[in-house]
């Protein structure tokens, strides 16, 4: 009812028309506006102090510098908009400035000339991000160009004629990733009203309807994250789904669009696939990405060149309060991960030491410059309605995914046999083979964080290189053969079933331990099975083989613990861990051991944690292993 008579409104405001189903003026909360205005500014003024004013060198003038890239990010000018918000509300004559500077750097270095932007300065290099840049600069002189003086408004204006021109003849729903086809849904939208473009309205439209193909039969989730591949289903008939491109950016666009064109069908399919995406944002606002395709940008906030899941949610949140909650406590993450004016990847870059890489920052901030021209038209948005997970109790499976997720007491889990791969070069593998893709306990927070089985750079401009020794923080099996890695994560057949009986959550993994080339162990034990039990008190893993273990094989056990946590021994077979608001506790029916490293801690950049990686050897004779986790 509320999406009919959403629906049935008349879009009489500019742009967006995102207005509440009952009201054009709700009650706002103005602790969440004033969280979005505060870090805005907090993160426009941190690029500026980054930002390479060198008139001298053309290569480098007006880009936005990276603390921990050696190379100049392409799509900073989408700094643009955010810049120039902030010049309109502050007044100050800098935010123009730095707003002018990313433009010219951009014009000089990746501006091509037939109107798209490139994503390094390399005529030859991607030109899909064009469609980011362009929402950025439709987005900044629609709301903001009076702030601009003539002559600057006017090459803008054209320069985004161009842009627009480009994405008109080039984009197709599936020409490569779902999530360029979907933005351009909302880009054309508002370009054409900017530019006064009728065609590119209309081919917006038709992006809307192809979008509607793309969403999974039982969940509906937003498919199509596998370049042409989309439509390619895995063996276990499973599309390609990235929940970080899709709550960061693909359902932004879609949600913007179906607003402003009273497109009541695609606001039907995108509320269910809301629902569903929701689902697996964690207590903390962090989005459990631990399964996507494209989780080698998890940054546990989001994706890392994604823009910010604040306006799919925030913008609907009179369909479901929860959405609003999502926005929120998103928002907050952003803010605890956020040092010097910049978002840094992961909420343990900090405590290790690690650089923030801009490119988060200049993304990020983009729909919070636009949740807030939109703010006086929005839904009341407020964390007063609790995200399902939780409030969660049982196992719920996703069909579309085969993932599991599993919530008793204060405990909330992931379990992942979803065999759905990016047909990349890299074959680097998110939590699957029946992991444990992420653990999380209400009264500590994070305890168990997928990463890559294999760290790569899969996007070498868009991920930082792994600052130590790569050890995947996925709980798992794992042996060595001959030098070779073997282990469950790279069984993508593997079954998970489940069951809840008296208080106690089962799921059961079948695993086999394979290498990256997917060949079984030979001459050792090669299946295993896996039981994940959980109960309100209590998590524990039982790994056992009916077969001869014949190679040292080990299960491995990565608790996500920043450097500053006490860590005791209290002896062979039980370790604590003490965190801020609990103790955890860590026992097995066989030595724990901390795997090799320089210290006590490791880190990976996904999703951008420190980790003591706990590792339990099958001991002479024994072919089951118990290990049992508690919070006091």
């Amino acid at each position: 009812m509320q999406l009919s008579a959403l629906a049935g409104i008349g879009l009489s405001l500019p742009m967006a028309g995102i207005i509440n189903a009952c009201s054009n003026h709700p009650e706002h909360s103005l602790e969440f506006e004033n969280l979005i205005s505060d870090l805005l500014k907090d993160w426009c003024d941190g690029m500026i102090k980054v930002q390479i004013n060198n008139p001298e060198n053309l290569e480098e003038h007006g880009a936005l510098g990276c603390p921990s890239c050696s190379h100049i990010h392409g799509r900073c000018m989408d700094a643009v908009y955010p810049f120039l918000y902030m010049a309109d509300v502050s007044g100050d004559k800098k935010y123009i400035e730095a707003a002018e500077l990313v433009m010219t750097w951009a014009e000089n270095n990746v501006s091509q000339e037939n109107g798209a932007w490139t994503v390094i300065p390399n005529p030859k290099s991607w030109k899909g991000i064009t469609i980011f840049g362009a929402i950025a600069l439709a987005e900044a002189l629609h709301y903001h160009a009076h702030v601009l003086n003539e002559k600057t408004r006017k090459a803008w204006t054209n320069r985004l004629a161009r842009s627009g021109k480009y994405i008109y003849d080039t984009f197709t729903i599936d020409f490569t990733n779902i999530n360029y086809g979907a933005t351009a849904i909302y880009g054309l939208s508002l370009m054409g009203d900017v530019l006064q473009n009728e065609a590119y309205k209309a081919k917006s439209k038709e992006l809307a309807e192809d979008v509607k193909s793309y969403f999974t039969p039982n969940e509906g989730l937003l498919f199509g994250e596998c370049k042409k591949s989309s439509n390619k289903l895995s063996a276990k008939g499973l599309n390609g789904v990235d929940l970080g491109y899709n709550v960061e950016e693909s359902l932004n666009s879609i949600v913007m669009y179906a607003l402003k064109e009273n497109d009541e069908e695609l606001l039907q399919l995108v509320t269910k696939s809301l629902n569903s995406h929701l689902e697996f944002m964690l207590p903390d606002g962090a989005w459990d990405n631990s399964w996507g395709n494209r989780m080698y940008k998890w940054s546990y906030w989001g994706s890392r060149t994604c823009d910010g899941s604040q306006p799919a949610f925030g913008m609907m949140a009179h369909i479901n309060p929860a959405f609003g909650t999502a926005a929120v406590k998103n928002t907050e993450l952003l803010k605890r991960c956020t040092a010097d004016g910049l978002i840094h990847g992961g909420p343990h870059f900090i405590s290790a030491g690690i650089p923030p890489c801009v490119h988060h920052t200049f993304a990020h901030a983009k729909p919070l410059a636009a949740m807030l021209d939109h703010w006086q038209h929005l839904p009341e948005i407020n964390k007063n309605t609790a995200l399902p997970r939780t409030i969660a109790d049982g196992v719920k499976h996703f069909k579309d995914l085969d993932v599991y997720l599993f919530s008793r007491g204060d405990w909330r889990g992931t379990v992942s046999a979803y065999d759905a791969e990016y047909h990349y070069k890299y074959d680097y593998r998110q939590a699957s083979g029946g992991a444990l893709g992420a653990l999380y306990h209400n009264k500590v927070g994070l305890l168990c964080a997928a990463s890559m089985a294999e760290y790569h750079m899969v996007e070498p401009y868009n991920q930082q290189p792994q600052p130590n020794k790569d050890i995947a923080l996925t709980p798992r099996i794992e042996t060595f053969k001959d030098g070779v890695w073997y282990t469950n994560l790279y069984d993508l057949p593997a079954t998970v079933s489940s069951t809840d009986n008296n208080d106690t959550i089962e799921l059961l993994s079948i695993v086999k331990l394979k290498n990256v080339e997917r060949k079984v162990v030979e001459k050792t034990a090669a299946e295993f099975n896996i039981a994940y039990k959980c109960t309100s008190d209590k998590m524990e893993v039982h790994v056992k083989t009916t077969e001869d273990i014949l190679q040292p094989t080990a299960f491995v056990l990565p608790i996500i613990s920043p450097n500053n946590e006490l860590v005791t021994k209290v002896s062979e077979t039980e370790i604590t861990i003490q965190k801020r608001d609990g103790l955890v506790t860590v026992k097995s029916n066989a030595s724990i051991k901390i795997k090799e490293i320089e210290g006590s801690r490791t880190f990976n950049m996904v999703p951008g944690v420190e980790a003591l990686p706990l590792e339990v050897f099958f001991e002479e004779g024994i072919k089951e292993l118990l290990i049992s986790l508690t919070v006091s």
